[in-house]
């Protein structure tokens, strides 16, 4: 008996052992590589290694976006267990001075991970990433910061919440400066807590390449506190200008008001978002004369000294009536363009067969994408002279049945003015990476000559005459001389021109001896007092010229021949000596100390000297003469305002100025 239960027991030791063979037979050979895969999957995790962005720098480094490195903070609810997540809770509650109903409620309501804190800076950080607690983990969260906040909205862009570029330079280089993202294999206990990180297969991340601009980010400053003048004391729907070298096509400024603020950008509709410089066409009206009369000239369709007849500002045309805001006689074709005359210029259109007018046209490259590299270019529209009518060619002299859009215009006059070849705008001048080294450069890209220089040279002095002695008189500054070209058009409204909304521009370039810069101003729909281009877009490009000429030393040696010999001039004390006056100077460089309502003493400072505090000012100057200030309109001491405005006197000779006012 004893015998036969002693059997029976060996008999199930070794059916069981025969069991645990079988079962490791197949997890061991049969099942092993897939449980192996699964055992490797929950020990190891892969993890990427984000890749930091390139910064956004403007052309003198000044820096225009950076990241932030946040960190978010997540509980995976599935791995902590109740002690866990009440000593995550409390921790939390005491770290961020939040009560514990708050992640209590955060945890209660999900299911699965559950993120406590998203986007946490400082020491807290620190603190947080060394806590060993079961299920808790932490992920890099980094924040894009614009620090000038609405400074090029338009041309920087911004990000969306996966951190990749939306609009501007941040969209269409969203590859150079995201870089490339490396990753880490982690290995995990069955707790899912981290034991170790298998270095050698560790991949690091590549940063971003850095981005410079072409823009200067002090003229960008002023351009959009002008335009935001502006727009306030002239009303309208919206403003915009741009300011560019004409002589390699880079864009110094660009700016559409109203803006946006880029660290908040979600607050602002898609209108307000929207580059409008570069997405929204307009009829430009007389600004395109300019390209019109370019075409006549190099064309040999006419000279300057030929005489129209201006038809008393009315003109009988076919079944149609064109015309002028100024009657006129005779006129010479210089004088056309000087006052703007649509008669003149349709007469003048007539004289050039349509192919050839629309070619000419065409290679300023209106009807066609200027190519610069920010999204949402149009073409506009420039019609098949198969499609014109029998008024087509005189509309399109004097800027109707085109639509162009500001940025096609301000590139067409930088080809005008710089000799008669049109570069492609350029908005990049360099990406490096982030040791600092210049990976590529872009340099101007010349797309073809569109005039010859001889034309160009001429259009100058027409463009000159414009502010001198036509439309263009509230632009004219002493201090240099200032070429351009007011426009006024009638907005398309439901299908049919307008009487009550007009687009009014001023597209003007200084010096004329040597032109630096173009700049188009676009007022669309002034509502106060006027709506003339003149009067509306040409004032706000005087401010930002005067701004501009204050700061930029290169300008100064160029003149304007143009005094202001019935200036009623106050004599400025000469008791203030130079050396006190330069300290004045420094300290309104470096300090807030200066009181900026109170008129400053002027005399014995030289010209860059003056204009420098003159701008900080914020008043309207008008200057004369060279050397150093010996008179002044404003006397020292005085309270001034917005609406002040001063005229100094300069001479080479510094011992005539005045010792009374």
């Amino acid at each position: 008996m004893n015998i036969n239960k002693l059997l029976f027991v060996v008999a199930l030791v070794l059916i069981a052992f025969g069991a645990v063979i079988a079962r490791l037979f197949y997890v061991q050979i049969i099942k092993g590589d897939e449980l192996s895969f699964f055992a490797n999957r929950q020990q190891t995790v892969t993890q990427k290694i984000f890749a930091e962005r390139g910064m956004i720098f403007d052309r003198n480094n000044v820096l225009l976006a950076y990241n932030k490195n946040d960190v978010s903070f997540y509980l995976d609810l599935k791995l902590a267990r109740k002690r866990d997540i009440d000593t995550i809770i409390n921790i939390f509650s005491r770290t961020f001075s939040k009560p514990v109903s708050f992640y209590r409620t955060l945890i209660n309501n999900s299911s699965k991970r559950v993120c406590l804190e998203r986007k946490v800076t400082g020491t807290e950080i620190l603190q947080l990433k060394e806590l060993k607690i079961n299920g808790f983990y932490f992920e890099e969260d980094p924040t894009r910061i614009y620090p000038y906040d609405n400074l090029a909205s338009h041309l920087i862009g911004h990000l969306d919440v996966n951190f990749e570029g939306v609009d501007g330079i941040e969209k269409t280089f969203n590859n150079e400066l995201k870089g490339i993202e490396g990753k880490r294999v982690i290995l995990r206990d069955a707790k899912g807590n981290l034991i170790t990180i298998k270095d050698g297969l560790t991949i690091p991340s590549l940063p971003g390449g850095n981005t410079v601009l072409t823009i200067n980010r002090v003229f960008q400053s002023i351009l959009e506190e002008e335009l935001n003048h502006g727009l306030n004391k002239f009303g309208g729907a919206y403003a915009l200008g741009i300011l560019m070298n004409p002589n390699t096509g880079e864009i110094v400024a660009l700016s559409n008001q109203m803006d946006y603020n880029l660290n908040n950008y979600s607050a602002y509709s898609d209108s307000i978002r929207r580059n409008k410089a570069l997405t929204d066409t307009y009829e430009p009206g007389s600004t395109f004369k300019s390209i019109a009369m370019s075409v006549f000239i190099d064309k040999k369709i006419c000279s300057e000294s030929d005489v129209i007849n201006g038809e008393n500002g009315t003109y009988q045309f076919k079944k149609i009536k064109i015309k002028d805001s100024h009657a006129e006689g005779i006129i010479t074709v210089k004088e056309v363009f000087a006052k703007s005359s649509n008669i003149g210029m349709a007469k003048l259109s007539q004289k050039i067969e349509d192919e050839e007018f629309y070619l000419a046209v065409r290679s300023f490259g209106f009807g066609n994408i200027s190519n610069i590299t920010l999204p949402g270019e149009v073409k506009g529209k420039l019609k098949n002279p198969l499609e014109w009518s029998a008024y087509s060619k005189s509309s399109l002299s004097f800027g109707y049945e085109v639509a162009v859009t500001p940025i096609q215009l301000v590139t067409a006059y930088s080809a005008i003015v710089n000799g008669g070849v049109l570069y492609q705008p350029q908005i990049i001048k360099e990406i490096k990476n982030h040791a600092g080294q210049v990976v590529k450069s872009f340099e101007p890209k010349e797309i073809r000559r569109v005039i010859q220089a001889s034309t160009s040279q001429k259009m100058r002095e027409f463009l000159e005459a414009a502010v001198e002695n036509g439309t263009g008189k509230k632009a004219k500054l002493n201090g240099i001389t200032i070429g351009g070209k007011t426009g006024t058009s009638r907005k398309l409204v439901d299908g049919k021109y307008s009487h009550q909304f007009y687009n009014a521009s001023f597209v003007g370039f200084f010096p004329v001896e040597n032109p630096q810069y173009v700049m188009l101003i676009l007022v669309n729909s002034p509502t106060q007092s006027s709506y003339y281009g003149g009067d509306v877009a040409a004032p706000i490009f005087k401010k930002v010229t005067e701004r501009i000429i204050a700061l930029d030393e290169s300008l100064w040696n160029y003149k304007s021949s143009s005094t202001e010999s019935d200036v009623q001039f106050v004599y400025a004390s000469n008791r203030t000596t130079s050396n006190e006056n330069q300290n004045i100077v420094e300290e309104f460089k470096t300090t807030s100390k200066i009181d900026r309502k109170t008129m400053p003493n002027l005399i014995n400072l030289n010209l860059r000297e003056a204009t420098k505090m003159l701008a900080q000012l914020n008043i309207d100057y008008e200057i004369t003469g060279s050397g150093k200030v010996i008179e002044q309109t404003i006397i020292p001491g005085t309270r001034i305002s917005s609406k002040s405005k001063c005229k100094i006197r300069l001479s080479d000779n510094t011992n005539i100025a005045a010792t009374l006012y």
